[in-house]
């Protein structure tokens, strides 16, 4: 489902803890320049009033009136609702915020809001790494196509989402895709944001050199160590990246037990992918023990690296044979290798969630 010749127009938000970045979307592309406001205030109703006008500007840019508003929003809420609960990054939304029915009355068009996680793996499922892999296959000759994509952001924190057969996985309770939740491998004790984070990756790098971790350099600096760009300590900084490699895979092998799909990785740290990648995919395939010491694979299926060409050349081989139908003379096609890929964003988290938000509003419209 694509939207991409459609000229009908959504406003949307991208609401973050320091910024309200405010733009209109059509056809799949943003038609304005962004407009940027405080998302501080001195009050809830400074803040309302600012995403408020934020939204009057964007009307007042556009040649044609907007049919709907659709973004992305921090949790926790009750998304379908419209309701925005306690926050952490924007405090003064306590107890129940009924922003989208705010957004309606004064806009008189549909309002819907979404987590970001889910947003993005929409846009990926709509025109990123979904239909590029599956033309890839086509191409190769390969009957296989895939229906199910798990996206998974990895930066400030550890996000997630689901699409299934073109449509998102919310959840009864809007809670659905929150890997965040999931235990930590390392620290039993932990979620897996702790490690899976920028504050898991800083701190990693910090106990592995011994300095403080207030000067700890930031993860695109570790990152260029690990990589021999940069002066600093090259084995630290790898091991830092393989520990966030390790807890990241653990949590995404556990869903993608559930969902059997396609894996894709967004947000500020996947650009280091060339470090944590290999790590994260050999680390989904290491098998577990059991008490009869013969090994049991740790999923049903096995990932491959999209973002390596041996991987993505595996991945894409078809394996399907002829088998022969019993007491018959026909065959039927049959593939018994079950092969799920992990790769990186194709469209970039901002553009991804426009392009998710754009398509949940205009799929939800008459």
């Amino acid at each position: 489902m694509t939207y991409s010749n459609d000229r009908r127009i959504v406003m949307t938000l991208d609401a973050g803890g320091t910024n309200f970045v405010f733009n209109a979307v059509q056809a799949n592309q943003e038609i304005l320049e962004a407009i940027v406001l405080p998302a501080k205030g001195e009050n809830l109703e400074a803040v309302l009033k600012t995403i408020i006008e934020g939204f009057r500007q964007v009307k007042g840019k556009l040649a044609n009136n907007p049919v709907a508003i659709s973004f992305a929003f921090p949790g926790p809420a009750d998304f379908e609702r419209g309701i925005i609960g306690d926050l952490q990054n924007l405090p003064f939304f306590k107890g129940g915020v009924a922003l989208g029915p705010m957004l309606e009355e004064t806009f008189g068009v549909p309002v819907f809001i979404n987590n970001d996680g889910d947003l993005f793996t929409y846009g990926e499922a709509i025109a990123g790494i979904l239909p590029e892999i599956n033309q890839r296959l086509e191409q190769a000759g390969n009957s296989k196509r895939y229906h199910n994509l798990f996206g998974v952001t990895f930066g400030t924190g550890f996000g997630g989402g689901i699409v299934t057969r073109n449509g998102l996985l919310i959840g009864d309770n809007c809670a659905g895709g929150e890997i965040n939740r999931t235990r930590n491998r390392t620290f039993k004790s932990w979620d897996a944001e702790e490690s899976v984070s920028i504050r898991g990756l800083k701190r990693e790098y910090a106990n592995n050199t011994g300095v403080n971790i207030g000067s700890c350099p930031e993860p695109k600096d570790i990152f260029e160590i690990a990589m021999g760009k940069r002066v600093g300590d090259r084995s630290s900084a790898i091991k830092a990246f393989e520990a966030y490699a390790r807890d990241a895979a653990d949590a995404i092998a556990n869903a993608i037990t559930l969902i059997d799909g396609l894996v894709v990785i967004g947000g500020g740290l996947s650009g280091a992918y060339p470090v944590f990648l290999p790590k994260l995919v050999e680390e989904m395939n290491t098998p577990f023990d059991t008490m009869s010491g013969h090994p049991l694979d740790r999923m049903e299926v096995v990932a491959y690296n999209l973002e390596d060409p041996a991987g993505l050349g595996n991945f894409l081989e078809s394996t399907t044979i002829d088998i022969p139908v019993p007491f018959s003379e026909k065959t039927v096609r049959f593939d018994a290798n079950k092969k799920i890929g992990v790769g990186i964003s194709r469209l970039g988290a901002s553009k991804a969630v426009s392009i998710g938000a754009y398509t949940f509003a205009l799929s939800k419209l008459k």
